[in-house]
C-alpha cells in the first residue's frame, strides 16, 4: 500500500521549525518526553483492562524498552501501551494542533519559554526532533492494523500500512534517526543515567538493551570475546508515595516531581502524607516554583492531580479532587477505598472523593503555613500565588480563618516588607478597635492618599490593598480575629476622640455649615452631601463613598470590564460625600468668600476645581478631563496676571456638573 502524504498544521510546522533550528544545549529532555508518552499509553491500556481483561490478551506484559543501534544510528523507544490507530497517527501527530501548540510556539519564538517546558504544553513528542533528522513511529492498536508514521520535519509527514515482517503485538515503537552530532544518545551509560535522572519513578519497568562482553572457552579458546545482549531494568524504585517519607531524599522528591509535571525546575515545596482510619489514601503534593501560564483560564480542565486506586492509574483530570483555587498544586493521590472500575460520573457522586478533597485542601493549607515559617521561602511562594490565596478567601468560607493567616500586605509601617494581619494586630494603638485599610491601583498610588493623613498623625497603621482581587476578598473577609476590617475611603470610619476633640469638631461644623450648603448647591447631584471631615489634615478635601457601595478603586476595576453589566454598575456605584478640611487655608478663604457672596462665579470655579481635584486624589476618574484642564489653564493665567487678547473669557458654555449653570472664572479680589 502506498503511503499517504499529509501537511503539518501551521502551528505544528512553526513549532518544528523552531525546534529543528534551535541551539538549545539541554537536548537530553527528548528522552524524558518520549518515555512519558509511552507511560501515558500504558496507563490507558491498563485502565481499559480493568473492565475488559481481553484488552491485554495480545500482550499481557506492560513495558517500555529502549534499544540503541549504533550500526544504524537509531534509538528506539518501544512500549506495549494502547497504540495509535491510523486516524490517531494522522490527527494526534500532525494535522490537529493540540491546545498548547500555538501558545508554546509563540512563547518559544518570543523567548518567554524554555524548550524544557514542552511537555507541559502537551506537545512533548516533537522534542524528538532536537536530536533526530527524521522520526518513524510504528504503532499497533487493538482495534486497527499496524501503521507507520514518518517525517523529517520538513512541513509534511507520511502514513502507510506497515508491510514489514516485524509485527508489534500491541503498542508503539518510536525510531529516532539521530543527527551525527547527537550519537552520544546511543551510549548505554548515557542512556542509563538519563533514565535514572528523568524517569526513575515511571510506574512501568524501563528496560535498556545492553551489550554484555563474554569470554569463550574450550574449542573457541583463543578466538577472543563475543558480544551478547540482554535487557537491563533501569528503574527499579517502588512508587514514591508508597515509601516512608523519612527514607526519601529531597533529590528523589525532585526527580519524581519532574517526571510527574515535565517541569525542568525543581519544586518549591512538597507534602507527603497518609490518611488512615475509615478512609485510607496516600498522597504527594507539590508546589511548583512558577504558576502555569494558563492557571486562571476558565476553559482549562484541572489535570494537576493524578488519581490512582490501589496503584492503578485512573485519571489525571479529576476536578472533584481539589478546589479551583488550588489548581496550581501538582501531585498524586492513591486511594484504597475507591472501586477500580469507577467512572467519571460515579466520581462526581462519590462521597469518598468529597472526603479526599477536604483532606487534600487541609494538607495544602498546612503546607502553606509551614512555608510561612520561613520569611524568605514564603515570599517566593506569595509573589507567585498570592492571587490564589485571595481567591480562596473569596470562595472558601470554611477555611477563611486559616487562609487569612496567609495574607500579606504592604502598609504605612511595613516599608519594603510585607506584613501579616497577625503582625498588624501587635502594632495596633491602645483603644483601636478596627483594622484600617485602603484599596487602590498601586502602592505608589495609595501611600500618599489624603485619606491616610489623620490616621497616620494619630499613629495608626493602614494596610495597602493594591491587587484588583483584594476588593473581592476583603468583602468576604470582613473581620480578622474579632477586629473589623474598615476601608478608610468609605463612610463609617471612626477614631478615638477626647471630649475636647468632639467639642472642637462641633464648633467647626457650625462655622462651616453654610459653606457646605453652598458647595452642595454648586455640585448638585455629583455628591450626596458635603460635610466637615475628621480624616484629613493637610489636603483641602476628599471624596468618600458609601459604606456598602463600591470604592473608587472598585469603580475603576468595574469600568475596565469589557463585558460589564451597566445596570449593575448603576446600582453599585456609590453616592459620593465630599468631606472638607476646616484647617486648610484654601477652604478657609473659600468660606470667607462664600459668606460675602455665595453667587460669586469665582466661588463656583474654585468649588468645581476642588471637586475635580478630589476625584483624582481620591482615586476616581474624571468624566470630562478637558473641562478640568481648561479650569487649570485659567487659574494659571490669573496667577500670572495674563490679560491679553488670548485670555478673553470663552463664549461657549463650559462643562459643569449636573444642576449647575455655565460660568466663567473671575479674578479673586
Amino acid at each position: 500500500m502506498e503511503s499517504e502524504k499529509f501537511a503539518f498544521q501551521a502551528e505544528i510546522n512553526q513549532l518544528l521549525s523552531l525546534i529543528v533550528n534551535t541551539f538549545y544545549s539541554n537536548k537530553e529532555i527528548f528522552l524524558r518526553e518520549v518515555i512519558s508518552n509511552a507511560s501515558d499509553a500504558l496507563d490507558k491500556i491498563r485502565y481499559q483492562s480493568l473492565t475488559d481483561k481481553n484488552k491485554l490478551k495480545d500482550e499481557p506484559e506492560l513495558f517500555i524498552h529502549i534499544v540503541p543501534d549504533k550500526a544504524n544510528k537509531t534509538l528506539s523507544i518501544i512500549d506495549s501501551g494502547i497504540g495509535l490507530t491510523k486516524y490517531e497517527l494522522v490527527h494526534n501527530l500532525g494535522t490537529i494542533a493540540k491546545s498548547g501548540t500555538r501558545d508554546f510556539a509563540a512563547a518559544l519564538a518570543a523567548g518567554a519559554a524554555d524548550i524544557s517546558l514542552i511537555g507541559q504544553f502537551g506537545v512533548g513528542f516533537y522534542s524528538a526532533f532536537l536530536v533526530a533528522n527524521s522520526v518513524t513511529v510504528v504503532s499497533k492498536h487493538t482495534d486497527d492494523q499496524q501503521y507507520v508514521w514518518q517525517s523529517e520535519a520538513g512541513g509534511s509527514f507520511t502514513v502507510s500500512k506497515d508491510t514489514s515482517k516485524e509485527k508489534l503485538s500491541r503498542g508503539t515503537k518510536v525510531i529516532l534517526h539521530l543527527k551525527d552530532d547527537q550519537l552520544e544518545y546511543l551510549e548505554e551509560r548515557r542512556l542509563s543515567d538519563l533514565i535514572k535522572k528523568h524517569s526513575e519513578f515511571i510506574n512501568y519497568p524501563i528496560s535498556l538493551w545492553t551489550s554484555k562482553a563474554s569470554g569463550t572457552s574450550g574449542a573457541q579458546k583463543g578466538k577472543g570475546k563475543e558480544d551478547t545482549h540482554e535487557w537491563k531494568i533501569v528503574n527499579n524504585q517502588r512508587p514514591i508515595w508508597m515509601r516512608n517519607p523519612a527514607e526519601i531524599t529531597q533529590q528523589e522528591y525532585a526527580s519524581f516531581y519532574k517526571i510527574l509535571t515535565n517541569d525542568w525546575e525543581d519544586h518549591l515545596a512538597v507534602k507527603h502524607f497518609s490518611v488512615e482510619g475509615q478512609l485510607q489514601f496516600k498522597a504527594v503534593l507539590y508546589i511548583p516554583k512558577r504558576a502555569p501560564f494558563d492557571v486562571f483560564n476558565p476553559k482549562k480542565r484541572l489535570n494537576n492531580i493524578k488519581l490512582y486506586v490501589r496503584r492503578v492509574f485512573i485519571m489525571d483530570d479529576c476536578e472533584e479532587l481539589i478546589p479551583e483555587y488550588l489548581g496550581f498544586v501538582r501531585g498524586i493521590v492513591d486511594s484504597e477505598d475507591l472501586p477500580l472500575n469507577i467512572s467519571r460520573e460515579m466520581l462526581q457522586q462519590n462521597k469518598i472523593l468529597k472526603v479526599v478533597k477536604k483532606n487534600l485542601t487541609r494538607k495544602c493549607l498546612e503546607l502553606f503555613a509551614d512555608l510561612a515559617e520561613n520569611k524568605e521561602q514564603y515570599r517566593k511562594f506569595y509573589d507567585v500565588y498570592s492571587k490564589h490565596i485571595k481567591l480562596a478567601i473569596h470562595e472558601d468560607f470554611q477555611n477563611r480563618a486559616k487562609l487569612a493567616e496567609l495574607l500579606r500586605y504592604y502598609s504605612t509601617k511595613s516599608g519594603d516588607e510585607l506584613t501579616s494581619l497577625r503582625d498588624y494586630m501587635t502594632r495596633m494603638r491602645p483603644g483601636q478597635k478596627e483594622i484600617y485599610y485602603i484599596t487602590g491601583e498601586s502602592k505608589t498610588a495609595v501611600q500618599n492618599s489624603p485619606f491616610l493623613e489623620k490616621l497616620k498623625k494619630k499613629g495608626h497603621e493602614i494596610i495597602f490593598m493594591v491587587d484588583a482581587i483584594d476588593e473581592y476578598a476583603v468583602k468576604q473577609l470582613k473581620e480578622y480575629d474579632g477586629k473589623r476590617l474598615v476601608s478608610i475611603t468609605k463612610e463609617g470610619l471612626t477614631m478615638e476622640e477626647t471630649e475636647e476633640d468632639k467639642k472642637a469638631k462641633e464648633q467647626k461644623k457650625a462655622q462651616y455649615e453654610r459653606l457646605c450648603k453652598v458647595m452642595k448647591n454648586i455640585l448638585g447631584d455629583e455628591v450626596e452631601k458635603v460635610v466637615v471631615s475628621d480624616r484629613i489634615v493637610s489636603s483641602p478635601c476628599c471624596l468618600v463613598t458609601g459604606e456598602y457601595g463600591w470604592t473608587a478603586n472598585m469603580e475603576r476595576i468595574m469600568k475596565a470590564q469589557a463585558l460589564r453589566d451597566a445596570s449593575m454598575s448603576n446600582y453599585m456605584t456609590s453616592k459620593k460625600t465630599l468631606e472638607i478640611n476646616t484647617d486648610n487655608s484654601i477652604m478657609n478663604a473659600l468660606r470667607i468668600r462664600a459668606d460675602r457672596n455665595e453667587k460669586d462665579t469665582a466661588v463656583r470655579d474654585v468649588v468645581l476645581l476642588l471637586f475635580e481635584t478630589a476625584l483624582l486624589t481620591s482615586g476616581f476618574s474624571l468624566e470630562d478631563p478637558s473641562a478640568f484642564g481648561a479650569r487649570i489653564s485659567r487659574m494659571l493665567k490669573l496667577g500670572l496676571n495674563l490679560h491679553d487678547a488670548t485670555t478673553v473669557p470663552e463664549k461657549r458654555a463650559e462643562h459643569a456638573p449636573s444642576g449647575s449653570s455655565s460660568h466663567k472664572m473671575e479674578e479673586v479680589d
